[in-house]
């Protein structure tokens, strides 16, 4: 089997410090993972990224429920963007809908400009678009995303698998698509022979953290 690129989704300090000795590749800090993950506690990002060698994303979402944001959300936004920024992060996670279910192009380039030169990976969210593949492909007509985040339109990616089979055969050679959804330690493999992806996203695709 080749080597596959495992990005372990962690809420702590003590996760990140286990996902590192478990071979993690990338992190993922966020608060609320509960909630589908929240912008994390800058103390915690701050200790983590004085500690951890390898790369760290961070996610920016001011507020749980939908990704439709307000004006005033976008102020929040730009705020935490703007802080991480200023403490070494190059990474982040973010995903916006508009009322109508669609990717926000527009407060994508808002976001795109206020991180620049950081990476943006798009949030699970895009699961939740009216217009799946069209906006996929709106996001990566963009030139302005990294990477993608995606259950296949699914609650799992064990169950959206030939979904995020075909994004990975349309798209992987334009941005990453990285399979996420319940993809734990003792389903893994099974889910890579589905997909064949490169790139893999858990809270628990390593085994319980702490």
């Amino acid at each position: 089997m080749k080597k596959i690129f495992i990005e372990c989704c962690i809420e702590s300090y003590i996760e990140a410090i286990n996902a590192v000795k478990k071979g993690a590749d990338q992190l993922e800090l966020c608060s609320d993972l509960n909630n589908d993950g929240l912008t994390p506690n800058f103390d915690v990002v701050k200790k983590v990224i004085r500690n951890i060698s390898i790369p760290i994303k961070i996610m920016i979402r001011p507020r749980g429920g939908d990704f439709n944001y307000s004006g005033e959300d976008m102020v929040e936004i730009k705020k935490q963007i703007t802080y991480v920024k200023t403490i070494g992060i190059n990474h982040i996670v973010f995903g916006a809908l508009n009322k109508d279910h669609r990717v926000d192009i527009d407060n994508i380039k808002r976001v795109s400009d206020w991180s620049f030169p950081m990476k943006i990976t798009f949030h699970k969210a895009i699961d939740a678009s009216a217009e799946f593949f069209t906006d996929i492909e709106a996001l990566v007509n963009t030139k302005r995303i990294d990477s993608l985040l995606t259950s296949g339109k699914s609650t799992t990616a064990e169950s959206g698998a030939s979904i995020i089979k075909k994004v990975i055969s349309f798209y992987g050679k334009n941005i990453k698509v990285i399979s996420a959804g319940k993809i734990t330690k003792s389903n893994l493999n099974n889910i890579h022979r589905k997909i064949r992806g490169s790139y893999y996203h858990g809270r628990n695709i390593l085994g319980k953290l702490c």
